[in-house]
């Protein structure tokens, strides 16, 4: 099953220190232009060759990307291959910023 979550209870999570593995699966210059401080880089073109990089199966996993389609997309390829604790945060990166959230270029 894949969970939804908002921007507000992801920067709610994230402000606690919870223990979720935030996912950037936009490209590198989309990545580039501005992303979520605590996000890590793989973009979904990538995905199929690097998931084994993910952590554990049962780690909690959110994907982000723009606006939330490319983001679904990667927790569906990753339920197909058995990961059990998937998230994807609608409205992605826009969502993020229309509700005043920091985005970085670091």
């Amino acid at each position: 099953m894949i969970k939804s979550i908002d921007s507000n209870e992801l920067k709610t999570k994230l402000d606690k220190g919870e223990d979720v593995v935030l996912i950037d699966c936009r490209e590198q210059g989309e990545w580039d232009d501005g992303h979520i401080g605590a996000a890590k880089l793989l973009p979904l073109s990538q995905l199929v060759d690097r998931y084994s990089e993910l952590e554990s199966k049962d780690a909690e996993l959110i994907f982000q990307c723009r606006s939330g389609k490319r983001s679904m997309d990667a927790c569906m390829f990753l339920l197909e291959k058995g990961y059990t604790n998937l998230t994807n945060l609608e409205g992605g990166i826009l969502g993020w910023a229309e509700n005043g959230f920091e985005t970085t270029q670091d």
